[in-house]
């Protein structure tokens, strides 16, 4: 079993980036111009990636980027392949990925950027200051769909989420609902307004509840709650407190490592690069 997993993970690359693009990241180094390929999390893809790609276009226009956001086991058998530059991921690698860079004599580089972290957000009349990480769960569940019940006021919750096609829609889900289905019939925002529409939404109606990140949860008429006891705020998440955070990493080979990847790299982890993980709701790296 073991072997065909780490074989699925090689293959996965291979294939999906072969698909694309029918040549190794290697043989498009060759092309005309500079092009970094980017493979992997949709966390890292959905949103920050091609935000951060526009930024750091504003000072390279020249650079092409070919980015394909599919999963971070996708990113990491299409890095360990030799199919792109950097593999987005939203977690550090586990012990078969590492077995299987080993066995394939590839060494990996970690470059963390920051931290995906999601806020629960009410209104800022609401009593609720803190919830448990079970009533968060069956609250966005539809488990329970009073206040009442986690120590508010006798009234009906209002829920506000992003659309499923946003990656924090996914994210959330995992993160806090133990990946169980959404409860019926939420009021659904578009990426296009970002964490806006909801925080918003929510500052507006005395009995809702959303998300967003932990930067952009600071709109007059709302506020974030604690979980289990935790304030939602950049320091809790660094320190590996807060429950609804992920830990965000570019991946290369460092055997590979091309000089325009690289500068992308060092972009994202300067201080144009972090403010736009802060732009986003995200965590810039402590």
């Amino acid at each position: 079993m073991k072997i065909k997993k780490i074989a699925g993970y090689i293959l996965l690359g291979l294939i999906a980036s072969s698909c694309s693009q029918n040549q190794p990241a290697a043989q498009q180094s060759e092309l005309p111009g500079d092009k970094i390929v980017i493979r992997g999390s949709n966390t890292v893809g959905e949103e920050l990636a091609p935000a951060l790609i526009a930024a750091y276009k504003k000072e390279n226009s020249k650079t092409q980027f070919d980015l394909e956001s599919k999963g971070t086991s996708y990113g990491f058998g299409a890095l360990v392949g030799g199919f792109c530059d950097i593999a987005g991921a939203s977690r550090p690698l586990n012990p078969d990925e590492s077995e299987v860079a080993q066995s394939h004599n590839v060494q990996l580089n970690d470059y963390v950027i920051g931290a995906y972290a999601v806020a629960v957000v009410v209104n800022e009349k609401n009593p609720v200051a803190n919830l448990t990480k079970e009533q968060v769960r069956d609250i966005f569940t539809g488990a329970i769909s009073n206040w009442k019940a986690v120590g508010g006021p006798d009234a009906p919750i209002h829920l506000y989420i992003r659309d499923p096609i946003s990656g924090t829609y996914l994210g959330f889900k995992e993160l806090a609902m133990e990946n169980k289905p959404y409860a019926a019939d939420p009021k659904m925002f578009t990426t296009s307004t970002n964490y806006a529409g909801i925080l918003n939404a929510v500052a507006a109606d005395a009995d809702g509840i959303g998300y967003s990140g932990i930067y952009t949860g600071k709109t007059a008429g709302a506020k974030s709650v604690s979980i289990g006891g935790i304030e939602a705020n950049a320091a809790n998440v660094n320190d590996g407190k807060y429950p609804y955070a992920r830990t965000l990493h570019l991946f290369t080979n460092k055997g590979n490592e091309r000089p325009v990847a690289m500068d992308f790299v060092k972009f994202v982890q300067s201080a144009k690069g972090q403010d736009v993980l802060a732009q986003l709701g995200d965590v810039p790296h402590s």
